[in-house]
């Protein structure tokens, strides 16, 4: 398995942060803009406007999504997680059969509540379906800063292959062949991450802080080992790791959706902000999926019940702080 000829499809910040990481590992990377006046503008000045003063790698070609991205070794799908349905469908027709395509967003899917690596499955069903996930930031990752993901298929030569052809030295990706546990860390942790962005806006303190994350990783925790996730997936880089940097950093969109709402924002005027966070429409699709189950998410339920408007910050604090007291787990 040589995977030289790798295609990112999405010119956002991560998917201009990915094509660098790759092309500075070696590799070849197209990258799909969502279409042509993008993939034009982009190629004439070598930055994406999602991440102004990063140039892109040479080895870094520009095209429009629905262009002939040729016939790479694997696909990045670089987007937000509820338009990976389409953007699979787009590269379904001429993707060769057993081809890696690696879903690089942290979410569910609103309505059918599948994960990813089933929405790849459904929609490009001769792919090889791969998940990469873990605590990144775009602008960290473009410029070349030292991070750690988790790179994740079900075939676990698979991974391996492909983290050593995506990998170097400043972008580690650890393999495993966990997918689900690697979704689930990645989607989850973006609900929590806002949790703790209102900790901040509302001024409650980093005692709070810390046990709000604390508590936050029980859920987190709970709800992976329902859905089959492995507890060393889930206390590793697309777990814990990535739960600690969302969760600690203005860098985040969904802590800095957070603190808006902390703050006293209105819920429907914090999420109309130019940038998106995968949280706020992962919120309810988690809950849906942990009431079906009976797992328990009192963090969960009160960022989704606050996005939604049913209840207010200070309501949804005053509930989780007179919850009874109970033992540790």
């Amino acid at each position: 398995m040589s995977f030289q000829r790798i295609a990112v499809v999405g010119a956002g910040a991560w998917g201009v942060a990915l094509g660098n990481a790759i092309a500075r590992a070696g590799r070849t990377v197209t990258l799909a803009a969502r279409n042509e006046a993008g993939a034009a503008a982009i190629a004439a000045s070598r930055e994406s406007p999602h991440l102004p003063g990063v140039k892109l790698h040479e080895r870094v070609r520009v095209v429009a999504a629905d262009a002939d991205i040729g016939q790479p070794d694997a696909i990045l799908l670089a987007v937000p997680s509820q338009h990976l349905r389409a953007a699979a469908a787009t590269i379904a027709p001429a993707l060769a059969a057993g081809t890696p395509v690696v879903a690089c967003a942290k979410g569910i899917e609103r309505g059918t509540h599948k994960f990813m690596s089933e929405v790849i499955s459904e929609s490009a069903d001769t792919a090889l379906p791969a998940i990469l996930s873990g605590p990144s930031f775009a602008s960290d990752v473009a410029r070349g800063m030292p991070t750690a993901v988790t790179l994740a298929a079900p075939d676990e030569a698979v991974a391996t292959a492909l983290a050593h052809a995506l990998g170097s030295a400043a972008f580690r990706p650890y393999h495993s062949s966990d997918v689900r546990g690697v979704e689930i860390g990645g989607a989850a942790k973006n609900i929590l991450a806002i949790a703790a962005g209102i900790v901040a806006g509302r001024g409650l303190g980093a005692s709070a802080a810390a046990a709000l994350t604390t508590r936050g990783f029980a859920e987190l925790f709970r709800f992976g080992k329902a859905f089959g996730a492995r507890p060393e997936t889930l206390t590793g880089l697309s777990g814990l790791g990535d739960l600690i940097l969302t969760c600690s950093s203005a860098q985040s969109r969904n802590f800095s959706l957070g603190v808006a709402l902390g703050k006293g924002e209105n819920a429907r005027v914090a999420q109309a902000g130019p940038k998106l966070a995968e949280g706020a429409f992962t919120a309810s699709v988690v809950v849906e999926m942990a009431n079906e189950k009976g797992i328990e998410m009192p963090i969960a339920n009160a960022v989704a019940a606050i996005l939604d408007e049913r209840t207010s910050v200070d309501h949804a604090i005053e509930n989780l702080l007179t919850r009874p007291f109970r033992a540790e787990g």
